[in-house]
């Protein structure tokens, strides 16, 4: 008996506990079903709102009125006008004017007409936009994202990463969070924080490596998109994932916020200094059919790109080596990634059908941390890894670099080995061909310094703006130490430097000015016979002169005399 009770009460917890069990299976079965249709209608929910959101931006009724509005500028009164100017030296632009203007203001259609007839396949890839800001403003940061948001279909935009390289403006903290929270409460905006200032480069790797959407593109945080900006650029990389795009960009004027109505077409350049520059192909079909395929609407190839904003498959962009890590801060970076897609099987191309507005700032409203030449050294390392022997062209403009510490390079050149990349000649001669190559037989007959003897007077821009006119000036001869000595005699009977030209109407004693270089001769054409020295401007029979000339003034030409003042060498004949 007292056997039987014992079992009974050692069952008895069994007992309990099984009831205990299927009680917690029911109501885990219940809740869990619960929190499922919960989650499930809150993800429908947000669905309708990014539909609407989207819709709704589409309709006639869309605010149309407002400083501002459709890409209109912002005149400001005499008394806000002096304001804007004294912060416009903080800003680099008016930030007064951008305060003015809606957050999600409308913007001119400037695409092509034949734009506007495309269609693109449904089934796209899912976008990334990542913007790195720090210390930006907070009106042009939230209207680059609300221009994001509000053009982007939003089955296509997966996220947009707002990448804060640790600002410390007191409206980037907690504000921003609290906007971005209650604006996009889908979640579709995402603040995300670096811990220390990681400069432009490993700030972008660092977005980069946050986002998950199949496409990355990148976007400077004073942008605003255009109508049907990101379709193109989705549907071109779907087509191949190797591409990198770049969409066309339109000015924002810094002073008054006015969205250029251009809706021009350039592609990127690059000088030997490895700076980057703008280069506008002509729009008739026979030139872009060169570049592009055909039509001026048509993606068009491109060697380089600005850098700011482009577009990469994601796993692409980390398969061909991302950014360079060793790279510091800002500069080089977007030439450095130009070079090393097309020389490893990629291409870089600009979307006309993709336009985004910019302003363009004068100036960083910013410090970089180190305050080093993050410029030269980044470009020191681009030259040693990517650029074989035409890294001399670089150093020739920066002779002050040689035997400086750039940092390991040792996995940049692994990494051109294991991506079995062409050489940069290849790419000079598939990529960029009329890229004028200053001191090769092929394009010149003689280059280096320009030297009177007489005078020891030489050719010198004198540190000008070469995208300038300007007269031509004459310095004392510095040996070959001086970037700005240094001339080409093109096969073309140019006397010149990379872009510019030197040119006359050959008028007695007129000043001889650089200008663009336009490959038709007629007023850049010359003639240099080695054995009298004489330079002769072709059109006029007239010699370059410095019979009245010293060291600083600017060189002329003259009725030829034979005289000493009109004798001149090269510094290398080919």
């Amino acid at each position: 008996m007292l056997l039987r009770c014992f079992g009974r009460r050692r069952r008895l917890p069994w007992t309990y506990l099984l009831i205990l069990l299927v009680i917690l299976i029911i109501g885990y079965h219940f809740t869990s079903h619960s929190v499922s249709k919960n989650v499930q209608t809150l993800t429908d929910e947000f669905k309708e709102l990014k539909q609407r959101r989207y819709t709704n931006r589409k309709k006639p009724t869309w605010r149309g009125s407002g400083p501002g509005e459709n890409g209109a500028a912002v005149i400001l009164p005499p008394n806000e006008k002096a304001r804007a100017d004294e912060l416009f030296k903080k800003e680099a632009f008016n930030i007064i004017a951008s305060d003015k203007i809606a957050l999600d203001r409308t913007l001119p259609d400037v695409r092509h007409s034949e734009c506007k007839n495309l269609v693109y396949p449904k089934d796209l890839p899912t976008a990334s936009v990542v913007v790195i800001f720090h210390n930006e403003a907070w009106s042009p940061l939230l209207r680059t994202a609300h221009s994001v948001v509000n053009r982007s279909p939003p089955e296509y935009l997966h996220e947009v990463i707002l990448l804060d390289d640790f600002s410390d403006r007191p409206e980037l903290g907690e504000k921003l969070e609290k906007y971005v929270a209650k604006t996009w409460p889908d979640g579709v905006v995402k603040i995300v924080r670096v811990k220390q200032r990681s400069g432009l480069i490993r700030a972008r790797l660092a977005g980069a490596r946050a986002a998950t959407g199949d496409v990355l593109i990148f976007l400077d945080s004073h942008c605003e998109a255009g109508e049907n900006w990101i379709e193109p650029l989705l549907a071109r990389i779907k087509g191949n994932r190797t591409r990198v795009l770049c969409p066309s960009v339109d000015a924002i004027n810094d002073h008054t916020m006015e969205y250029s109505l251009n809706g021009g077409v350039a592609a990127g350049a690059f000088s030997w200094s490895l700076h980057f520059g703008w280069k506008r192909w002509s729009t008739d079909l026979d030139a872009v059919e060169k570049h592009g395929e055909g039509k001026v609407w048509n993606p068009f190839r491109s060697p380089t790109m600005a850098g700011g904003l482009f577009a990469a498959d994601r796993k692409y962009f980390f398969e061909v080596g991302g950014y360079d890590p060793g790279m510091d801060v800002w500069g080089g970076e977007n030439l450095e990634i130009s070079f090393r897609v097309w020389m490893c099987g990629g291409s870089l191309e600009f979307i006309p059908c993709s336009r985004v507005g910019h302003i363009f700032r004068a100036s960083h409203p910013y410090t970089f941390p180190g305050k080093k030449d993050t410029h030269g050294i980044n470009s020191m390392r681009l030259a040693e890894v990517w650029m074989d022997e035409y890294k001399r062209l670089f150093y020739k403009h920066r002779q002050d670099l040689l035997g400086k510490n750039m940092g390991d390079i040792q996995d940049r050149l692994a990494l051109r080995k294991r991506l079995k990349c062409k050489s940069f000649k290849w790419y000079l001669d598939n990529v960029y061909p009329e890229k004028f190559i200053p001191d090769e037989t092929s394009h010149v007959a003689a280059f280096g310094m320009v030297r009177n003897p007489s005078k020891n007077l030489c050719l010198d821009t004198m540190g000008k703006d070469e995208k300038i006119v300007f007269d031509m000036g004459v310095y004392s001869c510095q040996g070959g130490k001086s970037a700005s000595e240094i001339f080409s005699l093109s096969r073309n009977d140019e006397l010149r430097r990379e872009e510019g030209c030197l040119d006359t109407t050959g008028k007695e004693g007129e000043r001889v000015k650089l200008m663009p270089c336009h490959g038709m001769k007629g007023h850049q054409a010359w003639k240099h016979d080695k054995t009298t020295g004489t330079i002769i401007h072709t059109a006029s029979g007239r010699c370059l002169d410095v019979t009245n000339v010293k060291s600083g003034d600017s060189v002329e030409v003259r009725q030829c005399s034979g005289a000493d003042t009109q004798k001149w060498e090269m510094e290398h004949y080919l």
